[in-house]
């Protein structure tokens, strides 16, 4: 492959996990107890705990996201 692929590569990687991401923080603010209603009927925890670990995931996506798109798609701008 050569940089200018891998640049394509990682540019619609980092928009399409950024989309992901922007649709997760959108249905979270807008439709939380909606989601955990769905969800505690799975899976039931208290709201304590369910706000906890759905923040924890959403911090996880956002560091993977800036270290695994971001960062090699912004390293593969300057070099090419």
């Amino acid at each position: 492959m050569d940089i200018q692929t891998l640049t394509t590569l990682f540019m619609w990687c980092t928009i399409i996990n950024g989309g992901i991401y922007l649709l997760w923080v959108v249905f979270l603010i807008f439709a939380a107890d909606l989601i955990y209603r769905i969800q505690s009927k799975w899976f039931p925890i208290p709201r304590e705990t369910y706000n906890v670990v759905i923040y924890s995931f959403l911090g996880l996506f956002k560091i993977i996201f800036l270290v695994f798109n971001v960062v090699p798609y912004v390293a593969l701008l300057i070099v090419g």
